[in-house]
């Protein structure tokens, strides 16, 4: 009998242990979990779009996917149809992957122009800007999925 109870309290004890192992697990996952979020600027000549990381935990941002009239693409440059030399952008690709740390941000793209001698550049890029739609792909270390879209229809209010 006691051979028997020991067992049954060896057994409950290890399933105890397996059990807060994996609330273990769970509680470090989610503390460093990224908090992603496309940010968008335009005021007093500052455009920009960013990738913010508002979480505790850093992100790896995978791809860009830009959709404009239905079409994907996975550089920003392609789908303005303006020089790239006019603004800041970056690229992300299989080989040059972004990793955001907690408060960090990716310029997707931003420009900085004296709002009163630029009016027509600053139209321009509303404009072509507020075609797009943003999809950006990337994973925590844990490689958990993260994912997160916005429309930039909004730098058309002014237009």
């Amino acid at each position: 009998m006691a051979v028997a109870l020991s067992l049954v309290v060896s057994f409950l004890a290890l399933l105890a242990t397996y059990y807060q192992a994996h609330i273990q697990r769970i509680h470090n996952q989610k503390s460093v979990k990224p908090l992603a979020q496309i940010d968008l600027e335009d005021r007093d000549g500052v455009l920009f779009v960013h990738v913010q990381n508002n979480g505790v935990g850093p992100m790896i941002v995978d791809k860009l996917i830009f959709t404009r009239e239905g079409k994907q693409y996975h550089q920003i440059q392609d789908c303005l149809n303006i020089d790239p030399t006019w603004y800041y952008h970056v690229s992300v690709t299989d080989t040059n992957k972004k990793i955001l740390i907690p408060g960090g941000f990716l310029q997707v793209f931003s420009e900085t122009l004296d709002p009163i001698d630029n009016q027509e550049r600053l139209a321009l890029f509303r404009k072509k800007l507020s075609t797009l739609h943003l999809k950006v792909e990337g994973c925590d270390i844990y490689d958990n999925r993260i994912n997160i879209e916005k429309s930039l229809r909004w730098f058309a209010r002014h237009l």
